[in-house]
């Protein structure tokens, strides 16, 4: 057998396509998660699992890429007016409500802003991570069932 084909190959490749979806890169973790499970529906929790962890690792290093970016760089990154207001006043959105807004780090488009925005406020790493993972569970979650697995 080939290796490509096995379940092991496909939950590898499943994990990269769920992490490197997660960053600005584009990418249909979803439609992988879906193929897996159909091929292989032994290794749906497994499937599962390793796209909720790939895609959050993948939303946390971009968390973390921004937040290791120096304070006065942050100080001085958003402008005073037009679309920098707008900016600043989503950055206080994510202030006011903190980490559960990252329940929706799955969206497209936005997801990824609010993963860098959260790590731009340096909102707590923790927090962050769990809910970030909790709102990705549920996509996948949603996928899963819709593969026949739930």
């Amino acid at each position: 057998m080939d290796f490509f084909s096995t379940a092991e190959a496909g939950l590898a490749g499943l994990f990269l396509a769920s992490f490197l979806s997660a960053t600005l890169l584009p990418g249909g973790s979803e439609a992988v998660l879906f193929a897996v499970i159909k091929l292989h529906p032994d290794q749906a929790a497994a499937a599962l699992a390793l796209a909720t962890l790939g895609n959050t690792l993948g939303g946390m290093t971009t968390y973390g890429m921004v937040r290791l970016l120096p304070a006065r760089v942050m100080r001085s990154g958003i402008p005073g007016d037009g679309d920098g207001r707008k900016a600043a006043n989503r950055l206080n959105a994510l202030r006011r409500h903190g980490a559960p807004l990252l329940l929706l780090a799955w969206a497209p488009i936005i997801g990824d802003a609010l993963c860098a925005a959260a790590g731009w406020l340096r909102l707590p790493w923790l927090p962050c991570a769990l809910w970030m993972a909790t709102g990705k569970a549920a996509r996948y979650g949603l996928v899963a069932a819709g593969a026949g697995m739930l």
